[in-house]
């Protein structure tokens, strides 16, 4: 081993340096019967960070992770043989003093350089790398996607997520976290769960027992995921730390084969509802205890990660239906017993674009339904990967074709507002002008125009149209949209800008838009079209790193 990080050795003797290396024989013997491991290495844990150097042209090779005795977990990781591409992390604090064993599956020189530190190779420059999102979220190391366990617990916004620790692709699946009291600035803690014998992490959801109905303790944090193994199953693990360490239920799997469970409590009949994929329809069930599951009903039409909560209309909370979407986002509006979603209308379309997989945070403060989306877009160069797209509230309004879903920044994007431009009842053309004199990427616009000569709009950042009015098709960026009175043609229309994404909001977010960047040149922003601007506020926004 370097220097930083060293072997456990603790013989002082000759017979106990021969007892200890006969039980690392045994240990890799062990190993190699079991999972065909053939490399053990040991490390009395004394700082912070164990660091792995990988270099994407290697395979992945399997890694035998054990705490203790009893407790491992695995990985597939691409440890360098030649230079590594970068340097990925395991905290390891948690496990200081104790010993942490690592059975690898093939000999490659990149394994004689793990080491300990307290710091991680390129912490150094952490969240300020030059592709990295300024005001969204995004793990400091590794892949993430789908966000899991959305949940307002003790003070804090946990955000779980898909997360691959070690790579920038796909794989590994874990429960990555951080949390916020703000939704705002984010701190990334270790990993939550880990991979076991039932399989990697895949999705689900966390709520806080209030009542206790688990056994595991009041108010403990409980999270519902998929284990991906040789089949699916549902699984439950509990937190009485606040969600700093998680115990797995001795009892799983709770549930079977499906996938992506979303638990919430249900007042009225005072039990849990889960909702969860399977094929092509959401599956609803039931339960008293979180462990023990009932069917209940089905619902056709949906496929992966699915949501399901009530809202009030037009803010009357005497008037509520009930919304049920999956992963792409389309939603149906219906009735709620308990026990069987009723579609009343739909499906509907309220995002087009990169947002996947988005959840809604349970006990959210003043009921607010917030969500939190998987921004699928790809960070090439950087030791990260992917992003989630900025927190936004869903409200149900009354339009001319009926009730529909609605989704809007959070108004806490205001506390990132820094220097403000505003222009009123002026053509493009000034406001070009002075647009040309803006040299940030960070920004917050909200842009209210009517077409006055012509059929089309365009907003442009870097060279490239990042949102789009066609008045001949009726659509933004090609997806089909009519505003409140058809013969009307005035729009709003909000948007974020980050270094590497776009978040568009038509209406007040009756459409909601997200897409990567492309960005071909520096002009920054411009504004192309026959239009008249009738208002036009941009905030250029501060890091929240």
């Amino acid at each position: 081993m370097t220097g930083i990080g060293r072997a456990h050795t603790s013989a002082t003797s000759n017979e106990q340096r021969m007892k200890y290396g006969i039980a690392i024989l045994l240990l890799a013997f062990i190993h190699g019967r079991s999972f065909g491991q053939e490399i053990v290495r040991e490390y009395l844990i004394e700082k912070k960070y164990l660091n792995i150097p990988v270099e994407q042209k290697q395979d992945r090779q399997r890694v035998v992770i054990r705490e203790g005795v009893s407790d491992s977990t695995y990985d597939v990781i691409r440890i360098a043989e030649g230079k590594p591409d970068y340097w990925v992390f395991r905290d390891v604090s948690a496990l200081k003093g104790k010993i942490l064993k690592l059975a690898f599956s093939r000999k490659v020189s990149g394994i004689d350089l793990i080491h300990q530190d307290d710091h991680f190779p390129g912490e150094d420059s952490l969240y300020k790398e030059v592709g990295r999102p300024q005001f969204h979220f995004s793990s400091r190391r590794g892949w993430n996607n789908d966000p899991n366990g959305l949940i307002y617990h003790k003070g804090e916004y946990h955000l779980f997520y898909q997360h691959n620790p070690y790579e920038v692709n796909w794989g590994n699946m874990h429960w990555g976290h951080a949390v916020s009291i703000d939704l705002l600035h984010w701190t990334e803690l270790p990993d939550a769960l880990f991979p076991d014998t039932l399989g990697t992490m895949f999705s689900g959801s966390a709520v806080t027992d209030k009542k206790n109905t688990s056994g595991f303790g009041k108010d403990a944090l409980v999270a519902i995921y998929t284990a991906s193994g040789k089949k699916m199953t549902q699984n439950i693990a509990y937190s009485l730390d606040g969600g700093r360490s998680f115990r797995k239920y001795a009892g799983n799997p709770v549930l079977g084969p499906d996938r992506d469970p979303k638990v919430f409590w249900y007042e009225p009949q005072k039990k849990w509802v889960l909702v969860m994929y399977n094929e092509n329809y959401n599956a609803i069930y039931d339960s008293k205890d979180l462990k023990t599951w009932t069917y209940r009903s089905k619902v056709n039409g949906f496929y992966e990660c699915p949501e399901f909560f009530e809202l009030s209309i037009d803010g009357n909370p005497q008037n509520r239906k009930w919304v049920m979407y999956g992963a792409s986002g389309t939603y149906m509006i219906g009735t709620f017993d308990g026990n069987r979603f009723i579609p009343t209308s739909g499906k509907f379309m309220y995002t087009s674009g990169s947002l996947y997989a988005a959840q809604t945070y349970n006990d959210a403060p003043d009921g607010r339904r917030i969500q939190i989306g998987w921004g699928n877009i790809d960070h090439k160069g950087m030791p990260f990967n992917q992003l989630m797209l900025f927190p936004n509230e869903l409200t149900l309004r009354t339009t001319p074709e009926g009730v529909r879903l609605f989704c809007e920044p959070i108004r806490e994007i205001e506390k990132l507002h820094d220097k403000k431009y505003e222009w009123k009842n002026t053509g493009i053309d000034l406001v070009n002008k002075e647009l040309s004199q803006l040299k940030g990427d960070l920004y917050h616009g909200i842009l209210e125009f009517e077409l006055d000569k012509g059929l089309g709009m365009e907003l442009h950042y870097r060279g490239e149209p990042i949102i789009y009015f066609d008045g001949n098709y009726n659509s933004f960026n090609h997806i089909p949209f009519t505003g409140e009175k058809p013969d009307i043609q005035k729009y709003r229309v909000e948007f974020l800008i980050d270094r590497s994404s776009v978040e568009a909001y038509i209406d007040k977010g009756r459409l909601f838009l997200a897409e990567g960047l492309k960005l071909t040149n520096h002009e920054g922003l411009m504004l192309e079209g026959g239009i008249k601007v009738n208002s036009f506020q941009l905030y250029t926004l501060k890091s929240i790193w």
